[in-house]
Order: structure tokens, then sequence, then C-alpha cells
């Protein structure tokens, strides 16, 4: 029996506006646990009419935090970098999703393979692949999904 993409997806997921104010993301990615069941660390982002135009990731918040040039850091012992995240911090206030999420978003569609869903989250390291079905998203397939079907098939 072919195993596809549609099989393990998930069909209810928040989504995200570009112009929303990335403090109202990070109150999403807070409570995602209770609301959805499980921890987010990517969330959809879609223009008004539903049709995708990027992800938001833990990872993207965390770029924004990271001070640029962090790595010619380590040789100066002397700096203070208490506060930096507190000001870092401060300033996502004025940021909205739009300004850090990532566009460039690779999909799959409904009966794509759960095999080649493998293959391409490990190729391309992403963690999270929205479904997609005549330009509308119809699910997504987090990493986590894809563990657990698997430890669920190996238990049987």
């Amino acid at each position: 029996m072919k195993i596809t993409a549609a099989s393990i997806m998930t069909t209810e997921f928040p989504t995200l506006l570009p112009e929303t104010p990335l403090i109202d993301a990070i109150r999403i990615f807070r409570e995602s646990s209770r609301q959805y069941g499980r921890r987010l660390f990517g969330i959809i982002v879609t223009d008004k009419d539903r049709h995708l135009v990027g992800m938001l990731s833990m990872y993207d918040i965390l770029l924004y935090v990271r001070p640029k040039h962090i790595q010619v850091w380590g040789a100066m012992e002397d700096l203070d970098v208490s506060g930096l995240i507190d000001a870092a911090s401060s300033r996502l206030k004025s940021i909205l999703v739009g300004d850090i999420m990532t566009p460039d978003v690779i999909t799959i569609g409904p009966q794509v393979d759960l095999l080649m869903v493998l293959d391409i989250m490990i190729k391309k390291h992403v963690r999270r692949l929205p479904v997609v079905e005549e330009q509308h998203i119809i699910g997504i397939i987090y990493i986590s999904d894809l563990f657990n079907h698997l430890l669920e098939r190996i238990g049987d």
C-alpha cells in the first residue's frame, strides 16, 4: 500500500500574514501546545487570499536576535555582551512577520510518496512541508509526524 503525504499531513494549523507583528507570532508559538496539541517551530505565512508567501520558523527569529557579526566576537574576551539579548528582544516589537520570514518555501502535493517526503526533508534540511493542491494549502507535514509514523510502522 502506497503511503502518501495526504495520509499523514496535519490539516489544522495556524497561518500568519506578512503584516502580522512578530510579537503576535511569538505568542502563537508560545501557546501552540495548548491550542494545537503540539509545540510549533514553524508557521505558514499566507497572503489575504490564503496563498503561500513564506514560512516563519524559530530559526528565522533566532537569526534576527543573533548579532550579525558575532563570529568575530569570539576573539574579543573583553567584550561585554550583557544586555544584547534584551536589546534584540525589545527590537522584536517593531518587526513584522514579512520582515524576517523565509519567502522561498518547498512544497509538495498530497500524492507524494512518504519516502519522497523523507528524502526532501533530509536533502533540503527542512522540518516542515506545506501540502499544496491547485495552489491551495491543504495541510502540512512536520518532521515529527513523519518520524512518529515511522515509529508506529516499526512497532506494528
